[in-house]
């Protein structure tokens, strides 16, 4: 397999994030891997990228407790814009929150692909990025 998906991570946990490159990184369908600690500085990125379908990954990890603009905030402004996006970008939900509300609130974000309880296994990550592969 090429390296050629792209990935993001949106997340504030800096443990999580070492972890989840670390396992990344020993994906062989994996390219370029663009970590965020927060909603707002993803949202700036893609916003800067939209007509550069080459910069946008193909995969977002996306954490649901953050500072400064947190999962949901992003998602509400992803789609506002996901018009002018020129690519088809897939979203997980990777959260340690195991409340029901937080469950019920993102299936009803249509553009969230599903929602997983961190840590994600290694076995969940490769079938992920199979599918995207396809």
């Amino acid at each position: 397999m090429d390296n050629n998906i792209s990935v993001c991570i949106i997340d504030d946990d800096d443990v999580f994030q070492y972890t989840i490159l670390h396992t990344l990184e020993a994906q062989p369908s994996v390219g370029k891997i663009t970590p965020f600690t927060d909603g707002a500085e993803a949202m700036t990125f893609i916003k800067a990228n939209m007509d550069n379908p080459k910069e946008l990954p193909d995969v977002i990890f996306l954490d649901i407790n953050m500072p400064v603009m947190d999962g949901y905030r992003f998602m509400d402004e992803y789609l506002k814009t996901i018009s002018l996006i020129k690519k088809k970008i897939t979203i997980y939900v990777l959260s340690s929150s195991v409340d029901l509300v937080d469950f019920e609130k993102t299936k009803k974000i249509s553009e969230v692909s599903d929602y997983i309880i961190k840590p994600i296994r290694e076995n969940q990550l490769t079938k992920i990025l199979s599918e995207i592969k396809n």
